[in-house]
């Protein structure tokens, strides 16, 4: 079912063309920017994961994922929806000492996905995660490392501006940082993306913290996995899209679990069953290293930067006949 929304008069800025070469620019100023300023340093990352092991993102713990069986290897892998659990595997096999960390390209298919002009059922994103002190696990690095993100966006935009002059958009570098209680206690009669539109159009740039943990009103602001993220250290980064004049989420990220806040964690949720996991008992057993990390959207981000008003003109995926037929009619080129 079509939720597709075409402003009025929207026209895509630039050629089919030069959307490409935008596209590329983007990726290659964002990641270098990115690993300067978090020491990071690329990786090659799994496609698909064997369920048996939890190393699956399981988003909010309803979605599918794609399942298929492997003769030759007697398991079935599943295509993943985030690398949340193997980046930080990965630290470990890998011996990344503390202060640096890795990045990749991630590719995944959320088949259960409700898409509209924000959301495919392909995702593509930079995940990265980075070893840190113990000692780092508080909301002063987990802002820093917000506003060192925040700082290589606002690169890639100036860069992306003096290649095509023609786009315009200028995010803001400054992080407003406030709860998901503040902001229910600010704006108590709207929903979630409500109060999340609302404090973008006042702060162009917001670090929403705190995503997971039940509010005052008994409901949390939104579904977030006990497993990968400490929900009092976690957050996303949102920013105001004047083409779609709505908040526009860039970036999940936190500061993640120890084996303290995965146990509150697991019991508040009521995901007992996954401590038998392997990954899980690596984290109960703190045989995984204190971490950080995140994933930001690719395609997202080349929206945001570019101005297009669906993420179908910047990744190539499928969408439903009524889309298809809107977007044709609006003159909108779906990849």
């Amino acid at each position: 079912m079509s939720k597709i929304v075409i402003p009025a008069g929207y026209r895509m800025p630039l050629t089919n063309n030069e959307l490409q070469r935008a596209i590329e620019l983007i990726h290659s100023e964002f990641q270098h920017s990115l690993t300067v300023r978090l020491n990071l340093h690329r990786v090659s990352a799994p496609l698909f994961v064997d369920g048996k092991t939890g190393l699956n993102d399981d988003l909010n713990g309803v979605e599918r994922p794609v399942t298929f069986d492997i003769p030759d290897v007697g398991t079935e892998g599943q295509v993943v929806h985030s690398l949340a659990k193997w980046k930080r595997l990965a630290l470990k096999r890998y011996e990344f000492k503390p202060g640096t960390g890795l990045y990749t390209d991630m590719n995944a298919i959320r088949r259960d996905e409700e898409v509209d002009n924000l959301h495919s059922i392909y995702v593509d994103q930079w995940d990265w995660e980075k070893h840190i002190d113990a000692a780092n696990r508080n909301v002063e690095y987990l802002q820093d490392t917000v506003r060192d993100i925040v700082g290589a966006i606002c690169d890639t935009a100036t860069a992306l501006r003096n290649a095509f002059p023609v786009l315009t958009f200028i995010p803001d570098r400054e992080v407003y940082f406030i709860t998901t209680q503040e902001l229910e206690d600010r704006f108590p009669d709207l929903t979630p993306n409500e109060r999340e539109t609302a404090i973008c159009r006042e702060h162009h740039t917001v670090f929403l913290m705190q995503i997971g943990k039940k509010l005052k009103s008994g409901k949390p602001h939104d579904g977030r996995a006990p497993d990968y993220d400490d929900w009092d250290l976690n957050g996303d980064i949102l920013m105001w899209n004047p083409v779609l004049e709505s908040r526009f989420e860039l970036s999940s990220m936190g500061i993640r679990v120890d084996a303290a806040s995965l146990d509150r964690q697991l019991t508040e949720r009521g995901c007992d069953d996954r401590r038998k996991l392997p990954f899980h008992q690596m984290l109960l057993n703190g045989e995984l290293p204190p971490s950080i990390g995140g994933g930001i959207g690719m395609s997202r981000l080349c929206m945001l930067l570019i101005g297009t008003c669906h993420i179908g003109e910047v990744q190539a995926s499928l969408w439903d006949q009524a889309t298809m037929d809107a977007c044709e009619k609006a003159g909108i080129t779906l990849l």
